[in-house]
């Protein structure tokens, strides 16, 4: 079992930054992939960004590729997201997400780790 607890949240103008954390507890061997999602009113989840600790491979979706960055700190047990240039599109909430399998599922052209979730935490950008 595993426990994801999402911080970071906040409401910027837009070209500002904000970085994003999430605390996990649990398995070790079920965070091997973990990412970030994010889901606007209306719309559909989509992947953010993800990371492989088998290795070190990550994913970033097109929208956000050259303005956020994912990182994992495996010794304090917190993934990041950190995020910058932010615009209002980037408006959403945003979950953390975990699961076992790594490789193309976790990395891929359709990352899709999401075996455990976060509560997610609320990003706005305004103009």
């Amino acid at each position: 079992q595993v426990q994801l607890v999402e911080s970071g949240g906040d409401s910027v103008q837009a070209g500002g930054s904000l970085r994003l954390s999430c605390t996990f507890f649990g398995n070790p061997y079920s965070t091997n992939c973990m990412g970030w999602f994010r889901q606007a009113p209306g719309q559909m989840r989509e992947a953010v960004a993800t990371i492989d600790d088998s290795d070190g491979s990550t994913y970033y979706a097109v929208s956000v590729k050259g303005r956020f960055t994912i990182s994992k700190d495996n010794a304090k047990n917190t993934l990041y997201l950190q995020m910058n240039s932010l615009k209002p599109e980037d408006t959403a909430m945003y979950y953390c997400a975990a699961d076992p399998v790594t490789g193309e599922y976790c990395t891929g052209a359709r990352p899709r780790p999401s075996h455990y979730w976060g509560q997610g935490t609320q990003v706005t950008v305004s103009v």
